[in-house]
């Protein structure tokens, strides 16, 4: 759940930090305090787009951020660990927006892209209202929703399973049909490709072994005069061999150690050092009395170098890799060959799979069906319940047109509604208004409560346009929903007010010419009086303290 939220130099707000609790929370304010900034200021650090305008004036950024509570979602663990971010108890989503329009997001302090905020915002928070946040337009929540209510993730998950392997299937088996056709010309290629990299006959580590004998080959004489001429340096010149030379000054050396116990070392290494020279000098005589000055190898050699880098050159590949590409034509090759019983094999599976998803897929559809059928009637009894005692929900379960297989079952399914009496039910996008999207989906949020991940819900002017009884009723329905979930509800009627476990006043001040923002929350003193003065207006009378008295007891009792 949220926890916390900071907001820093964001529209008129100059500095806030409020903590919110579990249950029903509550925020009331005159017309045109900013009832709303907060809402506004939490969308931006979910992941909504944003320009400089939001910015208070005067300022260089605005800043803000928001901490969850994530003990208990398993999910938002995963997810977070899945995104190589750092998983603990608590969740910190930041964003900052510059005064030039240049934004940025952070992820428990790592940068984030607006992809990966709005990604992980959409599973923490839900907000209903005139927002983009309204997740119920959207028609891939509209089949959770119904599947949810119906508790169809089992077969959901069996039909998504059933039609990736349907769909593999069917690739594989495209593929196959085009090579069949193309079989007879792609046959003789194949064939003649392997025969060509067969003779060839090129080892793993030929390519490698052939470079190196033909470096060695094409510089042969230089090598041995070099060697040669190293060898007689070193210990074949009788009088100036470095070896003589050595062997020499040891032997003076070797004469004063008796004088000086400190030259025993310089003479010990000098000694080894006569030891490497000879064994050094031995195996470089082995190496010149084992070099060959061999033309017709080095041809061969050669010929053979440009055979290979020929092959390579062919097939626009590397020269290493051509006995890999041997063994691509082979399994190619052997496929072509057999590719009638693989397509009379593939062809089979595919109706198996076929078969299964539509036995599923009407299980789905029958069970979808009848539930729909229950969502519709029980979201239209709240409803007629939050001011709009004609309107009817509905739910569309339209065939799809094609008859292949399809990852989320056989019918699309659309949310509609009758507003009014005589008038056709039609697409919640097309006929639902705000304050009506906002009820339906607050009675949608009710009856999926227990199904509905999304910990934090918020409810952003729900209760616009009623009043009375019908508020009092939105009021009892957003309480309910906050015994399973943190429920925020920006609102001006003092009946859904009272009904809040949590109440936050927003005002607006001036001073020193400036505009600011400011929200607190209201102690059982304070919260009296701003039910009252939603009562009455600015005079707060002995009677409507009273009322507002009463209408806070009667709600704890709720």
């Amino acid at each position: 759940m949220l926890t916390q939220i900071y907001i820093r130099n964001f529209a008129i707000i100059d500095q806030l930090e409020l903590d919110l609790s579990q249950g029903m929370s509550v925020m009331t304010g005159e017309t045109g305090a900013g009832k709303s900034i907060l809402v506004d200021a939490l969308g931006l650090v979910l992941g909504d787009r944003a320009d400089s305008d939001v910015v208070r004036h005067g300022a260089e950024r605005a800043e803000i951020s928001a901490y969850f509570d994530i003990t208990q979602l398993k999910p938002v663990q995963a997810w977070l660990q899945e995104n190589d971010l750092d998983v603990a108890d608590e969740c910190a989503l930041r964003r900052i927006i510059s005064a030039e329009g240049r934004s940025r997001g952070y992820i428990n302090g790592s940068p984030a892209p607006l992809q990966l905020m709005k990604a992980l915002g959409e599973m923490l928070v839900d907000i209903h209202g005139q927002h983009q946040h309204q997740s119920l337009l959207k028609a891939d929540i509209q089949r959770h929703l119904l599947d949810d209510y119906a508790g169809n993730k089992s077969l959901v998950d069996q039909i998504h399973q059933l039609y990736q392997g349907w769909k593999n299937a069917s690739q594989q088996l495209e593929t196959l049909r085009q090579n069949a056709r193309q079989k007879d010309a792609r046959l003789e290629l194949l064939r003649y490709h392997t025969r060509e990299l067969e003779a060839l006959d090129l080892g793993l580590d030929e390519l490698k072994q052939l470079d190196e004998e033909q470096r060695r080959l094409a510089n042969g004489g230089n090598l041995m005069q070099k060697c040669s001429s190293a060898l007689e340096a070193l210990y074949e010149n009788d009088a100036g061999s470095a070896l003589h030379l050595v062997n020499q000054q040891l032997a003076e050396l070797e004469s004063l150690r008796q004088l000086d116990p400190q030259l025993s070392g310089i003479c010990d290494m000098l000694n080894e050092a006569t030891i490497q020279i000879q064994e050094g000098c031995n195996d470089l005589r082995h190496y010149v009395d084992r070099l060959e000055l061999d033309p017709e190898r080095l041809d061969w050699v050669e010929q053979r170098l440009g055979s290979i880098h020929d092959m390579a050159r062919k097939h626009h590949v590397k020269p290493e890799t051509l006995p890999e590409l041997l063994t691509q034509f082979s399994d190619e090759l052997a496929q072509l060959e057999n590719v009638d019983i693989e397509l009379e094999t593939l062809e089979n599976q595919i109706e198996k799979l076929q078969q299964q998803y539509t036995d599923l897929a009407g299980k789905l559809s029958q069970k979808r069906s009848k539930a729909a059928t229950k969502l519709a009637k029980q979201v239209t009894a709240i409803i007629r319940e939050l001011g709009m005692p004609a309107g009817k929900f509905s739910l569309s379960l339209t065939p799809r047109e094609e008859n292949a297989p399809h990852r989320h079952g056989r019918e699309t399914i659309s949310f509609e509604v009758a507003a009014n009496p005589g008038q056709p039910a039609k697409p919640l996008t097309k006929v639902a208004s705000g304050g009506e999207l906002s009820r339906i989906s607050l009675a949608i949020e009710v009856l999926l409560c227990n199904s509905q991940q999304i910990p934090t819900l918020i409810f952003d002017e729900v209760d616009t346009g009623i009043g009375g009884a019908v508020a009092e009723s939105v009021g009892q329905q957003l309480r309910a929903l906050g015994k399973s979930h943190q429920v925020l509800c920006v609102t001006h009627l003092p009946q859904v007010a009272a009904l809040g476990h949590q109440h936050f006043q927003v005002s607006k001040l001036v001073e020193k010419k400036k505009t600011r923002t400011r929200i607190i929350e209201l102690d059982t003193q304070a919260r009296q009086d701003e039910i009252a003065r939603m009562l009455g207006g600015m005079e707060i009378t002995t009677q409507t303290r009273a009322h507002a008295e009463e209408m806070i007891s009667r709600a704890a009792l709720a």
